[in-house]
């Protein structure tokens, strides 16, 4: 099953609306098929290793990472698939929360008399698809915040200097933290000052660029920034709000940005849920934010964070330096957001904490 997980993780931010699935079938005591999910979704990993297993699958053992689907999309059932084969066993490390499998996959196996164990390394399993699980059962991708900052928690001096506080090592992390993400996510603020391209730059990766989602409620985004100028090649989608001016919306979208508009929350502001629901509508199912303060603020202030990964560097800025987030309204210890952290490790001379929501 960590074999299966390891090939599951392949498909990260390369599968939606679908999620990353790893399968791999033993018999006699050897591999005789693997297969993870394919981009854009298809096919699915069962049936790559089944085709990989041939004759072989008869009387194997499967061992997948998410219940097989049950269900007739533009491919007939997993399940199917697996009992036409003539498997002998399936392991199972997670149900499936869609609708239209949810036990389904599991029920049809054991129907056909197919022994079926359930719940193999279940908890990594749910961490891998936690944005699939997420869009399915609450309307919204999961939110990864991204910061980089130094040890008193400031990403640029007061001049606005931000390149580099972390190192190379922790750059190319970051790098590899978009290519598993379905879209990466900055405010205007961040747009306009740094003009990021926001892509994926690891060598054999960079095909692998996430989806470019600009947070933009006043449609400040010049149309000659990087963003926009590569938007025909790389997918940009701005979030502004709705009404704006008619021919800057269509100047966008002749240079190829989609534009989303969501309604204003109560501060006049872009509704951040509403604009997470939209992009979930559009099949993203894990958002990785890289900034800047005000974006990562708000958010935190909505309780819409569920990760953070925090790299830290070795130096200090002090008070007049750029804080990670701007103040959210915060009077009373009780009304901070609260996490858990789950992994330290050292990146070069830096510091990556991960955490989640508790």
């Amino acid at each position: 099953m960590r074999a299966a997980l390891a090939l599951a993780r392949r498909g990260l931010g390369n599968v939606w609306p679908n999620p990353a699935v790893g399968c791999v079938i033993v018999k006699d005591g050897r591999v005789v098929g693997r297969g993870w999910t394919q981009p854009g979704g298809r096919p699915h990993a069962e049936t790559e290793a089944l085709a990989m297993a041939g004759k072989a699958a008869n009387g194997a053992t499967i061992y997948v990472t998410l219940e097989p689907c049950a269900h007739h999309g533009k491919t007939p059932p997993c399940a199917d698939a697996l009992v036409n084969a003539g498997v002998s066993r399936v392991v199972v490390a997670v149900q499936d929360p869609d609708p239209r499998v949810a036990g389904k996959g599991v029920e049809r196996l054991r129907r056909a008399g197919i022994p079926v164990t359930e719940g193999i390394l279940h908890k990594e399993a749910a961490e891998l698809n936690a944005g699939f699980f997420q869009r399915i059962t609450s309307g919204r991708p999961l939110v990864t915040l991204k910061l980089a900052s130094t040890l008193d928690g400031r990403i640029a001096t007061h001049s606005g200097e931000s390149r580099w506080i972390t190192g190379d090592e922790a750059r190319s992390v970051s790098h590899l933290l978009r290519a598993e993400t379905d879209a990466i996510m900055v405010g205007s603020g961040t747009a306009l000052h740094d003009d990021p391209d926001l892509t994926c730059r690891l060598p054999g990766l960079v095909e692998r660029s996430p989806v470019r989602v600009v947070v933009d409620g006043r449609l400040r985004l010049p149309l000659t920034s990087r963003l926009v100028a590569s938007a025909n090649d790389v997918p940009t989608w701005l979030l502004t709000l709705e009404g704006g001016n008619s021919s800057r919306l269509e100047a966008f979208a002749e240079a190829g940005v989609d534009v989303v508009e969501v309604a204003a929350g109560a501060d006049g502001a872009i509704d951040l849920a509403l604009a997470l629901e939209a992009l979930a509508e559009s099949g993203v199912t894990r958002i990785l934010v890289e900034g800047g303060a005000h974006l990562s603020a708000a958010l935190l202030r909505a309780g819409l964070v569920d990760r953070l990964v925090w790299f830290r560097a070795p130096r200090m800025i002090g008070g007049d330096g750029l804080p990670a987030a701007v103040s959210f309204g915060i009077d009373h210890l009780a009304q901070t957001p609260r996490f858990e952290r789950i992994e330290v490790r050292p990146v070069g001379d830096d510091l990556m904490e991960t955490y989640i929501r508790l």
